[in-house]
């Protein structure tokens, strides 16, 4: 019975003192928002007759659907070629500064505002990674995925360092991002733009509220212990989300599967040739017939096809077998994207497959783009001054808000079922220490007034006067 206590208590430790999986939230953001830019700078050209006012499917047949459905579609305000132009342009912005990570909380919502906006427009443009891309909008938003590769973790770091220089750092940006979307969320709702199914509205009036008062919070607030609390809900918050994004991963996989298995041609094994075949599908028709023309390689790939799709979810718990059968379905996917011409629907399912990759690989890979980007710049640098290359010191290894230790240091982790990482360097019973002045901190957490302190990149530091991100 001990046991049992023991181990829900640091479950419950584990759940609300950090958020976890901040490489694996780094990656579903930076692989989503991608994902939407690239489509939405291809189809750049073909803008009008997708979303267009004047399309084939017309601003008056939309309402229709919309006024029947209740979808959510900044889009349908008006039928005015600078609104359909404006929202365009901002969905593009909006993706793109999500990708950097700047102010990605804002960020995040106002990628879900594109992504709903342009598609419940125009229903019938999609190759299915539109679902996918639907659905993690929304769950995307409810994260804290800006912890690590973004341009909010360099923020965070900076106001430390200028923190323990005894300066004082004001974030104007971040209030200025959010009243601006508050003066537009009450502006939509006075007028009425915001009629029909209540899901998005009330999602988009929660978020606001929250920002609202994380800053009162941490502008006004004389004790740290409300802001302890609602770091802990927005722990909480971002471990579920992050949960759901995983079992709607393994549901899609489970459901592919299983009606797989249930299709006859799929039960003889010749279910893939058929596609290669299709004159919508076939980008690259030599490849295809080379692909298709052996019997056995077609049979192998129908049946393994199934294979992983139906096995994935049960393998969650054992690492070895999980993180093979995940670098089978990538491998899938890449394939699909060259051979069928799906590239964002390719994609959208790695991004959501990204979820499950262990934390050591993305760290490497993380320092091996920091490697890369110091010699891509290293060369900038010489043919502008037009001098010799100069040695890169090994850039620092990143650490995760949740790691206590120098900036520079990273401990060794390792990841949990399904490529949440576990708690980080310290186990899984660090809980908050209370302070000299009755506030509780973490290890590693600066002690003096003003010093040095593990804060969070969505909001650097208890007395910042600036929004989370």
């Amino acid at each position: 019975m001990n046991r049992f206590v023991l181990a829900v208590s640091n479950a419950i430790a584990r759940v609300t003192e950090a958020a976890l999986g901040p490489y694996q939230s780094a990656m579903i953001r930076i692989g989503f928002s991608a994902t939407w830019l690239l489509f939405l700078l291809r189809e750049l050209p073909h803008r009008q007759e997708l979303y267009g006012p004047d399309g084939p499917w017309s601003w008056n047949l939309a309402e229709q659907l919309v006024s029947a459905n209740g979808a959510f579609s900044a889009l349908m305000w008006s039928d005015g070629q600078f609104w359909f132009e404006t929202v365009y342009v901002l969905a593009v912005l909006s993706s793109l500064l999500l990708l950097l990570g700047w102010h990605t909380r804002a960020m995040s919502v106002l990628f879900m505002v594109g992504v709903l906006s342009l598609q419940n427009r125009s229903v019938f443009m999609g190759d299915g990674g539109d679902n996918v891309l639907h659905l993690m909008s929304i769950y995307l938003v409810l994260t804290r995925c800006g912890q690590v590769w973004s341009l909010d973790e360099r923020r965070a770091r900076r106001t430390r360092e200028a923190h323990a220089r005894g300066e004082h750092v004001v974030d104007r940006a971040g209030p200025a991002l959010w009243g601006a979307l508050g003066l537009v969320l009450v502006s939509a709702t006075l007028l009425g733009r915001l009629d029909g199914d209540p899901v998005v509205p009330v999602l988009l009036w929660v978020l606001w509220l929250a920002q609202a008062l994380w800053w009162a919070v941490g502008r006004f607030g004389r004790s740290g212990r409300s802001r302890i609390m609602l770091d802990v809900i927005g722990n909480i918050v971002h471990n579920g989300a992050l949960l759901v994004i995983m079992a709607e991963a393994c549901l899609i996989y489970a459901t592919a599967g299983w009606y797989k298995i249930q299709g006859s041609r799929w039960q003889d094994g010749t279910a893939v040739y058929y596609p290669l075949h299709l004159e919508s599908f076939s980008p690259w028709p030599a490849l295809a017939d080379l692909l298709s023309a052996n019997g056995l390689m077609v049979m192998l790939v129908t049946y393994g096809t199934v294979a992983v799709q139906v096995a994935f979810p049960f393998t969650l718990f054992n690492r070895r077998v999980k993180n093979v059968l995940l670098a089978a379905m990538i491998t899938e996917h890449a394939v699909i994207a060259v051979v069928l011409g799906l590239p964002f629907f390719s994609l959208a399912m790695i991004a959501a497959d990204s979820v499950f990759l262990p934390t050591p690989f993305l760290r490497r890979l993380g320092e091996g783009a920091a490697r890369a980007r110091g010699r891509l710049f290293a060369r900038f640098r010489k043919r502008l001054a037009g001098g010799a290359d100069t040695p890169l010191p090994r850039p620092p290894k990143q650490r995760t808000p949740s790691e206590p230790g120098p900036v520079g240091g990273v401990p060794p982790q390792e990841a949990g079922a399904g490529g949440v990482p576990s708690q980080q360097a310290g186990g899984d019973n660090v809980r908050p220490q209370a302070g000299g002045d009755g506030v509780r901190r973490q290890p590693g957490d600066g002690g003096g007034e003003g010093g040095p302190g593990r804060e969070n990149p969505e909001n650097p530091d208890p007395t910042h006067v600036g929004f989370p991100a």
